[in-house]
């Protein structure tokens, strides 16, 4: 079942999908607050209620909401990744507020290893869209990101079986859906992020823009995110157990990762005292991203 692509370049599932996830972040739907009926979204958006339907099902599974008949969807859960925090809480950080003092030096520097890029992506168009409105100008963009390789068979997202039954092996040559998945939102987030960085420089915005993607035959068993020299940001991801909805309706029980629920920790360079948890924190983080940029990293 396919829908019709709406604005961003995305499906009309996707666009709900990130407005509700970021209105949840920025508490705009409060912790334990009841989510607007169904009906209201489909006339807000411009949608079916299938679609909205479809968004309350994936959200119901990654954990933000609960749904029950009759009684609405409520929200249970935040993710850390979009959160405006209100006061500096030592060593956790948001994604956010990252890039945010990324974008405001004059140069800007990131090193990336991660498993889509989705969260990425939604902060470098905030940013984008901040520098068009003047409150920022950076004179250069550079970013370096590290992706697992698109033939590595990666551990999750992975189809549950029940206890004791193996089931039949996929035959030869015949994709997995899931990991096909994968690689797509993987595919549509670099598109995006690299459009909009591009379109910053042919737009005069900014005289110079570099970004370059690498993929390294590597599973992604966490995020790292590097201002070099500066401070870095690392965070696990956690194996959870959800329900996966397929671009044709299907519904599946599988292991996967939620990246935006992923815990960020924020490590800071201590120039003056190279000995300090976190300047050898960057220094080792850096060492690493480095080595596998130059010796495992093959370039599509």
């Amino acid at each position: 079942m396919s829908e019709e692509r709406g604005d961003g370049g995305g499906t009309e599932f996707e666009r709900v999908l990130t407005a509700l996830r970021t209105r949840i972040a920025d508490g705009t739907y409060a912790l334990n607050s009841q989510l607007p009926p169904q009906r209201e979204l489909a006339e807000e958006f411009q949608v079916s209620r299938d679609t909205v339907q479809r968004v309350m099902r994936e959200l119901n599974s990654e954990g933000w909401i609960k749904s029950r008949q009759g009684s609405g969807s409520r929200v249970v859960k935040r993710p850390t990744h979009l959160e405006k925090p209100k006061q500096e809480v030592p060593r956790r950080a948001a994604l956010g507020t990252f890039i945010a003092r990324a974008f405001a030096q004059p140069v800007v520097q990131l090193d990336v290893f991660t498993l889509t890029s989705e969260s990425l992506d939604a902060h470098i168009r905030l940013q984008a869209e901040r520098i068009r409105l003047g409150e920022i100008q950076p004179e250069r963009i550079e970013l370096r990101m590290l992706l697992p390789s698109e033939s590595l068979e990666l551990p999750y997202p992975r189809a549950k079986r029940p206890a004791g039954e193996e089931g039949p092996p996929r035959e030869p040559g015949q994709p997995d859906r899931l990991q096909e998945r994968l690689r797509a939102i993987t595919r549509r987030h670099t598109t995006s992020l690299r459009v909009a960085l591009y379109d910053l420089r042919a737009e005069g915005l900014v005289p110079e823009v570099e970004v370059e993607i690498r993929y390294v035959p590597l599973a992604a068993a966490f995020k790292l995110y590097l201002r070099p020299g500066v401070e870095a940001l690392f965070g696990p991801y956690e194996v959870v157990e959800r329900t996966i909805l397929l671009d044709d309706g299907t519904e599946v029980e599988a292991r996967d990762v939620l990246g935006l629920g992923s815990t960020l920790t924020r490590h800071v360079n201590d120039e003056g005292d190279p000995d300090s948890p976190g300047s050898v924190f960057m220094e080792s983080m850096q060492a690493w991203f480095n080595s596998c940029w130059d010796l495992l990293a093959e370039t599509p």
